[in-house]
Parts: C-alpha cells; structure tokens; sequence
C-alpha cells in the first residue's frame, strides 16, 4: 500500500497537487524587463519608481532594475547607479521580538545585466564600534558568529528550494544551498565574487553572481524567491526582508516559503555552462620501516574534473583519476559506546551534491548519525547512501578512477544519478568495485515531497556479493511548524537469501513557545545498505519528546527559557530491552548571546555481549542503571574567548564517569585565532579504571578571505597518537586553488620525544576554465 501511494505521488501530474505556477499572469513594468508567465506568491510587483511592495503578512515583492554597466565591484556603493535607485529597507525582526521592525536599518539593492546578478547592502549601525567581525575565511562556519547580511535566491521560485550567499563587514564569505527547506549544503562551492567595506555608521556589501553560476527554468523575463538576513551580533538580533517564524532561530533562512518574490529580472537564454578543472599534484610520503628509518617516497599526479550543463537546470559533474590530497584530517574520536563512529563527508565531489541523496530523515532537523537530540546516543536512523564507502576501505584510502554525477531539477522532480569506479587496493584488500546511486523526488503541494532511491554495489566488504538497496520517503510540511516524515527501504546481498527491511514514521511540531516529536524506527536483522551507514542493527526504537519554551519578556537580560522531557526507549526485534533513557533538558538563553543548559538522564542498558573500552578494560554483558548530569555554558560569539564549556558526572554503566569538555575559539587578533577541542574522561568501573584524553587545536592565520594557513593538531591518548595536518590554499583566481599540505603522525608511547611514524609534504595546483 505504501510503495503504491508514493508511486502514484511520483507519477501524477501537477495539477493534482496544484504545485505548478497558476494560469499566467502578466503586469506590466512600464519598460523595464516584462514580467513571466507566473503568479506572484505575495504582493502584486511594485508600479515604477517603487522598487518594493509589502502585504500585511509579512510578504514583499522587490523589483530588480537592469544596468547597463557592470558595477565597480569594491563594496563602497559609490556607483551613480545608488543615487538613481532607492534602496529596498523596512526588515522585520525574529529576533529577539518576532514581527517587530529591525532596530538597526538595513537597505538592499539587486542589479543585474548580460552576465550576473549583482547584489548590494548598506548595513547602518548606531554603535560601529562594536560591531562583531572576526572572521575573513571563505566557507568558514565562523562568519555565523560574526555580523553578516545574507541573501538567498530561489531561482526555480518553488519556494522549498535556494541558493544562499553570506558576507561579513571585513569580507569573509560563505555559499551553500537549502534543499527542501530544512536541509543545508554548506559545502556546495560557487564561482562569484564579493566586497565588503565599512563607512562611519556602519558597513557596506557588494556582490557579483554570474548567471552561470546559477540554475533557473528558463531564460528570459524571471520571478524568483528572494529573501536578506541581517544579523547585528553585538545585539544577537536578527531580521528579515519577510516576516519569518521565530521558532526556527538562526535556522529561518532556509524557510524558503517565507521568502518575497523578486520581479523584473531577465536572464540569459540559458544557464548552462562547460567547466573544466585539471589538476597536478606532486607529492613525497614516508613511513617508518624496521630498521627505524624513513622508507620515503617521491611521485605526482594529474587528473580533471568537469562540469556539464545538461540543460538550465540539469548539471553533469564528471571526475577521473580523483584527487583529495588537499582535504583537512578527520577530527579524531573517542569510542565509549558498543556502537560504530560516524566520520563526516569532507571530499569536494561529494559534499557538492550531497543534498539531493538525503533519504529519509537523515537531512535537516531529523539529524544524521553524529549528531545528538536533547539526550541519549546520537542518532541511530540509518543513512541508505553514505559516500564515505566509496575511495575508502577500513581506514585505508582507495584510488578512484573516475566517475560521473547528475543533479538538479527538471520540472516538479529533483533529480540524483551517480556512478564511481574504485579502483583495486592491496593494502585496504578491496577489489575494483562499481557504485551506483539513483534518486527521484516529486515535489508535491506547498512544502512536502515524495521520493525513491536506490543503490547499487559490486563487491560488498562483508564477502557477499552484490549489494542492492532501494526505499521510499516522504515528508509533509504543514502549516508553519509541523512537519510528518516516513520512509521504508529494503536491502539485498546476491548471497544471502533474506530481504532487509527498515522504515520510520517521525511527527514534529517545532514551534516557538512548544514542541512535540514522536517517533518509530524500525531496523531488521538482514538490512544492510552497502554504501550506507548503520549506527546500530537489529532494533526497534519509539522517541517522543515534549518541550516548553517561552519567552520571558519582563525580564531585560533573559531572551528564552527551556524545559524538555523525553523518552528513548529500544528494543531488539523480538521485543528484548536494549535502551531506555528518560531525558530532562533546562535551558536559559540570554540576551548577549550566552546560554546555560542542564541536561539529566536516567539510563537502562542491556548488553547481551561485552563491548572494550581498551586492551585491557570492557564492559561484561548484562543489565546496568545509571544516571548522570551534564552542565553546559555557551560564551556567546562576541566574546575573544567564546565556545561550549560542559562538564559531565554520574554512571557509565557498572561504575562512573567523569568528563570535561571544550570546543570554543580564542580570537589573538582579526587575522589569527585559535579553535581549541578537550575532552577528558575519567572512568572508574569495578575492573579497573579508564582515564582518556583528547586534546585538538585548530591555528587559523587568513592572509585574505581567498587565502589561509592553517594547523590541525590533534593528541589523542587512547590511541597513543600525535597528528599534525598543515594546510595551506591560496584561491588565486575564483575557483583556481594553490595547496600545499603537510602531514605527520608521531607515537607518544615510546619514551622520549614522540617517535615519527609517518610524513607527507604535497603540493597542488588547480586550473578552472570556464566556457
């Protein structure tokens, strides 16, 4: 039943699900650009002069104005063009008090001719003095901590989906996509080009997007969705060019269907654009042989990359003889628990595309493994594609030797194919090997869609032959705030006869003031999805979890309160207990930007077989109670010395844990910074005890928001290991890089000096042409 109401879903035309544009509607723009055959969510476009309209919703319909010249691209705003075009103001707050105008003033500007889109923001401040900027890295996650001005772009006008665009008042900058409105890819990497530059009362923004950097229907006249987001991070306050939900916090940018409509604009006949990228790398790597010497190595390398317009909003991305030389070490992980460690994707081919391959729950809110809900373990919801399978067996990296990738959206479908060849590795005993992924999703009435995947591999690790793996999803968005998703998938290996079977229904109502999540997942013996990721087989879960948030606004220095309570509660398939944890969570958010939380468990754990913590030390099977408190501060962005503090006590099973953690960032000066990471765990069990300690740092020099130097290290005494990752890229055109990376792996249990055990110096350089 289920397989027939998604297929039919998928299958039906759009008029079933009124998700096409209503009959077309033109206005006239007096001269400039004519409008599209498209209805206008929102206000009717503004009648020239105007350059904006606003409803009583909320809603608001801008006009982009055509220039004959390209802008001088310095962030000044001292272009004729500002004094002839007003600039479109009248933000609305999130936050801290939803619907209320903006207390600083913010006015944007969107220009464009033949080839881009240009983008421009003057950002007034009553006190430029403590305006927060420290970040100058392209793509850094720290620009969200800094002041910033925001754009994003829904080019299909689907009002789920959008390209996004961050600069901050010294330069830095950062790019990504929503897909669906509630996942990100932060990793998607654009060719534009931007300036920042401040005045005496505030800042400035200017921003330059080709249109081949975009995706859109088709040329000529364009409604596209459009929304801004200021953030004046001295006051933690956020606002918007639309009225958006406050509930969502920070996360209200990637609503897309409370975007406003941009009219006016009129592109190139078609988007699409041919890229090529070679690359050449020359590399020397040593490790440590018998004798105690160096045994090094000395090679290089060539290989490309290419992207393929297949049409405006179809691209082909095409790889051989694959490189990720340049890419930062994994940040490195303590294991306390009988469940296997989930290691992000960090490898540019595959972080590109990413979103459209979410299945399920594992995009957006309904987090992927690795990430933690308000108590318990991190989520055991299964990934049914996980790119790291691919180029990497047990820890070992294998070669690939090409392979091509297709995404974007033809019509109401979101549209994912892909296919890699490894090659064979001795040393990760792995064969050459085939994977293959297909992905299909229907976009259906407002914010909800319907999807199928499968995937496909040649050789499994396990020795079982091929692997088969295929599902269904679905998630409906209704209202502001509720959000239902399900999906059941199904698993194959060619030399086991058994089928595997996994599904999921999830309710999430994610208000401001209250919250509710229930949920069921169901995870067979047999299901094993040969390029995805299983935290955990074998089980049966129900989580529901109830919060109460308000605000309390009689009080000056207090933005939210917190209360949530939760219930975990996992069985194997035949109904045996595994984990019951029942959760209390007590936040308090400030207005500075700090916040305080509490978090209590009460946990059940049955083991039915032992699981190590070291060599010498594990956990015997059986049935253990325990409890613990963990106590966390968050030192809000602004500070110098800013981050998570957390310290955790009570049971670990048949004994105690302590912990003591730190991830933050110390701010040395504008250019330099440091991003410390500490976790110490003291364990005490009636065997013996187990003391751990992880201890990173991250050293950040950027040279220009194009160019950085960075040092990853990391000690970690569980493993006895000392690791150094040296980075060094210089964007010396955009989307041209220069690398040079060092890497080193030292052991601390010998006596002395940590012994070097291996030693990598690499150089790359990479060309962009683009047609």
């Amino acid at each position: 039943m289920v397989r027939f109401v998604l297929a039919t879903a998928l299958l039906a035309p759009p008029s079933l699900w009124a998700q096409s544009a209503a009959p077309p509607e033109r206005q006239d723009n007096q001269g400039s650009a004519p409008e599209p055959a498209f209805t206008v969510r929102g206000p009717a476009p503004p009648e020239l002069p105007e350059m904006v309209r606003r409803d009583d919703l909320g809603g608001a319909t801008m006009r982009a104005t055509r220039i004959d010249e390209p802008l001088e691209l310095d962030g000044r705003l001292d272009d004729g063009i500002y004094d002839r075009v007003p600039g479109v103001g009248g933000f609305i707050q999130a936050l801290p008090l939803e619907g209320e105008p903006a207390t600083e003033e913010t006015e944007v500007w969107v220009f464009y001719d033949d080839d881009a889109v240009y983008v421009a923001g003057r950002c007034w401040d009553s006190q430029p003095d403590r305006i927060v900027a420290t970040e100058m890295r392209r793509d850094n996650f720290g620009i969200f901590n800094n002041a910033n001005l925001a754009v994003i772009l829904d080019t299909f006008y689907d009002r789920r989906n959008a390209f996004f665009f961050y600069l901050n008042p010294i330069g830095g900058f950062f790019d990504g996509l929503i897909v669906d409105e509630r996942g990100v890819n932060r990793d998607w990497t654009a060719v534009w080009d931007s300036k920042a530059a401040r005045f005496e009362n505030g800042w400035t923004v200017e921003m330059r997007i080709p249109f081949k950097t975009l995706r859109y229907d088709r040329g000529g006249p364009q409604v596209w969705g459009i929304n801004f987001r200021r953030v004046v991070r001295w006051k933690n306050e956020m606002s918007y060019f639309t009225q958006v939900p406050a509930a969502l916090g920070p996360r209200a940018i990637t609503k897309v269907s409370s975007a406003g409509t941009l009219v006016g604009l009129e592109a190139p006949a078609s988007s699409r654009t041919v890229e090529v990228k070679p690359y050449l790398i020359g590399d020397s790597a040593g490790a440590r042989i018998e004798s105690g010497s160096l045994d090094r190595d000395y090679g290089g390398d060539f290989g490309v990359d290419a992207k393929v317009g297949i049409t405006s909003g179809l691209t082909a991305d095409l790889t051989w003889n694959t490189d990720f030389a340049q890419v930062e070490a994994d940040a490195q992980q303590i294991n306390l628990t009988r469940f296997s460690l989930f290691f992000p994707e960090k490898r540019e081919f595959f972080l590109e595309g990413q979103g459209i391959f979410d299945f399920g729950a594992s995009g957006g809110r309904g987090a992927p493994p690795g990430s933690t809900r308000s108590f318990g373990p991190p989520s055991s919801t299964p990934v049914l594609f996980f790119s790291r399978r691919i180029g990497i067996e047990d820890g070992q990296a294998v070669p690939i030797a090409g392979g091509a990738r297709v995404t974007g959206k033809l019509g109401d479908y979101n549209v994912g194919a892909l296919a890699i060849r490894s090659g064979k590795s001795a040393d990760a005993r792995s064969p050459e090997t085939d994977y293959s992924v297909l992905r299909l999703k229907r976009d259906i009435l407002n914010r909800s869609t319907v999807g199928v995947m499968g995937t496909y591999r040649s050789h499994t690790a396990s020795g079982l032959g091929r692997n088969f793996a295929y599902g269904m999803d679905a998630r409906f968005g209704f209202f502001e705030n509720l959000d239902i998703r399900s999906y059941a998938a199904w698993t194959q290996n060619e030399l086991e006869d058994a089928t595997g079977l996994s599904y999921l229904g999830q309710l999430d109502y994610n208000g401001d003031r209250y919250g509710l999540q229930a949920e069921r997942l169901v995870v067979g013996d047999d299901f094993d999805p040969g390029i995805g990721f299983l935290r955990r087989r074998d089980f049966q879960r129900n989580y529901a979890e109830a919060r109460f948030s308000p605000r309390p606004h009689s009080i000056a220095w207090l933005r939210k309160l917190g209360w949530t309570g939760s219930v975990d509660y996992t069985t194997d398939n035949e109904g045996e207990l595994e984990t019951r944890i029942f959760g209390f969570r007590y936040d308090m958010e400030f207005e500075n930007g700090d916040s305080v939380n509490v978090n209590a468990a009460r946990n059940r754990e049955v083991l039915s077989e032992s699981f190590s913590l070291s060599d010498e030390l594990g956990v015997a099977p059986g049935s253990y109670d325990f409890d613990y408190v963990r106590l966390s501060y968050q030192a809000g962005p602004q500070r110098p010395v800013s981050g998570n503090f957390a310290y955790q006590q009570g049971g670990f099973f048949s004994g105690t844990r302590r912990e003591l953690a730190w991830r933050g960032r110390i701010e040395l000066m504008t250019r330099l910074t440091v991003e410390p990471m500490v976790s110490a765990n003291w364990i005490a069990l009636p065997e013996g005890d187990y003391d751990t300690n992880l201890l990173a740092a991250r050293i950040n020099y950027t040279v220009s928001p194009r160019s950085f130097l960075a040092a990853f290290l990391q000690y970690n005494s569980a493993a006895g290991s000392l690791s150094t990752n040296v980075r060094f890229r210089w964007e010396y055109e955009p989307g041209s890089d220069f690398y040079v990376v060092y890497n080193s792996l030292r052991d601390t249990l010998v006596p002395g000096y940590p012994e070097l055990n291996t030693q990598s110096f690499i150089v790359k350089f990479t060309r962009l042409f683009r047609f």
